[in-house]
């Protein structure tokens, strides 16, 4: 039976701008869980509060999110000053490649985030757009909110680059919102894989949350949902494959567990397969996306280049580019 958690704070001169607070542990639950039950917060901060050294367990330090807690511990929680809330302009390169009055097109970059988050105010796409153009603004945009993501209508992952849109008007936004959740838009994308994959290759295959490990997606998984992908194989070297991937869903990860479960991970994915000395970031690139303009709902076509990251490791692999068929899907 889970103990009534304890909370207890301490502030003096060396700590006075940190909070502590200590609570039993509840019997089988993970460390992360039990944080956030016990603290009132979100899984993602308290994980974070885990990963970043501000956890204890019996006095000593722990720094894995998913220990298993056995119920006889005493868990301290350092939790931190609060980190501003407001998200400023920031002066982050970026490759604009169209803009109108309703919308713009970006080359996202690889290792940069979409939006805030509770523990990441800077170096997003937001933070690089806010200081360039006006962002749709709906009421539950606020500033000094933990998830502030005014403009962001769909996601790429931090490590994928490519074509990503965002609204700069409130009609705009829910005009995108909606061709995204009713799949009028069509995503194209190129990947390197390692292994073997057939051509032409229709997975049709749900994915969800993985259930040890809740950083990850998987084929079933937990409250999983339907997923389609179709692959095409634009070139072979030994060991190794250069695909365009067509995801006729937008789940999580979904191009990136797809692959996983054909036996041909990307290139670089330390989640699903492994890092390469290759490439420092999966080899994952939104190459095309189409969509309904929100003016006139006429489609509207983006296209982003394979970065040098992803065409220099095709070329060491022992492939030329460019591939035949690239355009082609």
């Amino acid at each position: 039976m889970q103990s009534k958690p304890h909370f207890t704070a301490t502030i003096g001169k060396v700590t006075e701008a940190l909070d502590f607070r200590s609570f039993e542990a509840p019997a089988g639950e993970r460390l992360d869980v039990a944080i956030a039950l016990a603290l009132s917060l979100s899984r993602s901060y308290a994980k974070d509060l885990v990963d970043e050294g501000h956890v204890q367990i019996n006095g000593r330090p722990v720094g894995k999110a998913a220990t298993k807690l056995k119920g006889s511990e005493v868990v301290t929680v350092v939790l931190p000053p609060p980190k501003p809330m407001m998200v400023e302009a920031e002066e982050i390169p970026l490759d604009l490649i169209y803009e109108d009055d309703d919308l713009a097109a970006i080359n996202k970059p690889p290792n940069l985030i979409s939006h805030p988050t509770s523990t990441v105010r800077t170096g997003t796409v937001v933070n690089a757009l806010l200081g360039r153009m006006e962002l749709s603004k709906d009421n539950h945009f606020d500033p000094t909110a933990e998830d502030y993501r005014p403009g962001i209508v769909h996601r790429l992952d931090k490590d994928t680059s490519g074509v990503m849109v965002v609204a700069k008007n409130d009609e705009a936004h829910r005009k995108l919102a909606a061709a995204f959740k009713k799949r009028l838009t069509e995503k194209e994308y190129i990947a390197i894989a390692v292994g073997f994959i057939d051509d032409d290759m229709q997975v049709d295959a749900p994915i969800g949350r993985h259930p040890t490990n809740r950083q990850k997606m998987t084929v079933g998984g937990s409250n999983a949902r339907n997923a389609n992908t179709y692959f095409r194989v634009l070139q072979r070297v030994p060991g190794y494959v250069l695909v365009k991937a067509k995801p006729h869903t937008g789940r999580t990860h979904q191009i990136r567990v797809h692959l996983a479960h054909l036996g041909a991970s990307i290139l670089g994915d330390e989640v699903y397969g492994k890092s390469s000395a290759l490439i420092n970031r999966q080899a994952l690139h939104a190459y095309r996306l189409t969509l309904p303009h929100p003016r006139d709902n006429h489609a509207i076509t983006f296209t982003a280049q394979v970065p040098v990251d992803m065409v220099e490791a095709w070329l060491k692999l022992g492939g030329s580019w460019p591939p035949e068929g690239i355009e082609e899907l």
